[in-house]
């Protein structure tokens, strides 16, 4: 089910892209956008990914590395020089265009009925095409709703409990700083505040600021890490893996490879589906005045550009620093109770720059969690406002306390292997319901929306005129 909502959402996002639909303007043709596209972009980016991508950024090619996936099992042995074009591949895999699909798919069903329908600004919007704009207010849409506002508390919760947790493990692992058990519940307050403030600021101020130095802390350290690391690995094994990816990318996104395929792709599909109600939710709130196609290439083709680049920088260097023994990264990992908390930190020991890099990191996962709290913190409001009324300022201070609340509680319980199970089982009725909001899109946009211009058009009609060998003889004479 989940190889299957995935690719089939990659596939229609490819067909909005370049497709006639692609045209359609969201609020009409005289629809400005509220935002500049940098703007634009790093608002959609930080909100989608969380400070997972900073931890897992040097750590997942290396778990592919020392176990190579089912798929490349027999061409490649553990740790060899063959396991290192798999492992890249599959880490641009789990965190390129598949995975920011799974937003999409969410996210312009629901621009399009709000902004050219009228329909109120919810995850059950998608709906609209079965129920109709006026009969959002069933109980199938309460459903969808509430099953949002626990998707993403719980997918939030989860996270800055992990991360958390993880940022703790990992300064323990290199400065020997000891928490203790009130180490942990003062992190997560402190951000907590942090990103409850940015929500009650709303996007034009406190969320865009935080997201716009995000992006840039996230350029910078993947260009001074590039300007300083093994260049030449990079650019030769990344144009490899990235050539790997366009070949096996059709195989690999239905390949059911058993057990490693369920514990990497299916639960990684599964995570990115329980973030899409609010991902999509938020990317539908950013996107009047913009056209589909430039939703998608946004949501879709940057955001997976940046994350991949991301991935060949720092998955790359840690490969090489793995692979020549600059450093033992794995053996770190191995020590560690949290594996990918402290790949970073060996990594950056054998690179010049390594405390520079190292207060980057540590600065890059804060902001990071707070870009994607404050936005859902904004989009739970929302969804448990009175419908049609925006929340005010209390509301979303309540929530922002509620989601810091659950994140404590799953520290000091130790409940995040529970509560992580049941945000990933979120992801189940989400992968069924992009489809039935792509089938109802699909079906409103064949019927209602004619005469738009597909990308080949719109290069043919540019294109010269091209003369015919007829057009080209020369006159006849009298």
């Amino acid at each position: 089910m989940f190889l299957g909502a995935v690719f089939l959402s990659v596939v229609y996002c490819l067909y909005l892209l370049i497709g006639p639909w692609g045209a359609i303007r969201l609020g009409g043709p005289d629809a400005e956008p509220a935002y500049t596209f940098p703007t634009y972009f790093a608002l959609v980016f930080t909100a989608g990914i969380a400070a997972g991508v900073v931890f897992w950024g040097p750590a997942e090619a290396l778990f592919h590395y020392q176990t190579p996936p089912t798929y490349f099992a027999d061409t490649a042995a553990p740790e060899s020089n063959a396991a290192i074009g798999g492992a890249l591949t599959y880490a641009l895999f789990h965190w390129g265009l598949s995975a920011w699909s799974a937003y999409a798919v969410i996210g312009v069903p629901i621009a399009y009925f709000v902004f050219n329908r009228g329909a109120p600004l919810r995850v059950s919007t998608i709906l609209a095409p079965w129920l109709g704009v006026d009969g959002l207010d069933s109980p199938w849409s309460r459903l969808i709703d509430t099953l949002s506002v626990f998707a993403v508390i719980g997918g939030i919760a989860t996270s800055v409990a992990l991360v958390s947790r993880q940022f703790l493990a990992g300064t323990a692992f290199q400065w020997d700083v000891t928490a203790g058990t009130l180490g942990p519940v003062l992190f997560v307050g402190g951000l907590t505040v942090i990103f409850t403030l940015s929500a009650v600021t709303g996007v034009h101020r406190g969320i865009r600021r935080i997201a716009g130095l995000t992006v840039v802390l996230f350029g910078l350290v993947a260009a001074l890490l590039f300007a300083t690391g093994p260049r030449g690995f990079i650019v030769e094994r990344g144009t490899s893996a990235l050539g790997s990816y366009a070949v096996n990318f059709v195989p690999m996104s239905l390949y059911l490879g058993g057990e490693w395929v369920a514990d990497w792709t299916v639960w990684n599909w599964s995570w990115w589906f329980s973030w899409a109600p609010f991902a999509g939710l938020f990317i539908a709130a950013l996107s009047r005045g913009r056209r589909i196609r430039t939703v998608v290439f946004t949501g879709v083709v940057a955001t997976s550009a940046a994350t991949m680049v991301w991935f060949l920088v720092l998955g790359g260097t840690s490969l090489w620093v793995q692979h020549t023994g600059q450093a033992d990264i794995l053996g770190a990992m191995a020590a560690a109770d949290s594996a990918e908390a402290v790949a970073g930190f060996p990594l950056f020991e054998a690179l010049p720059l390594g405390q520079l890099f190292m207060f980057l990191f540590l600065a890059l996962i804060i902001t990071f969690m707070a870009t994607s709290a404050d936005t859902s913190t904004l989009v739970v409001s929302t969804l448990a406002a009175e419908r049609g009324l925006a929340p005010s300022s209390a509301t979303i201070v309540f929530w922002g306390v509620v989601q810091g609340a659950v994140a404590i509680a799953v520290l000091l319980l130790g409940g995040a292997g529970t509560l992580e199970a049941m945000a990933v089982l979120t992801g189940g009725p989400f992968a069924v319901l992009s489809v039935v909001a792509l089938v109802g899109l699909t079906v409103t946009l064949y019927r209602d929306e004619k005469g738009h211009r597909s990308v080949l058009d719109v290069i043919r009609s540019r294109l010269p005129e091209i003369r015919t060998h007829h057009d080209l003889d020369p006159p006849e004479e009298d």
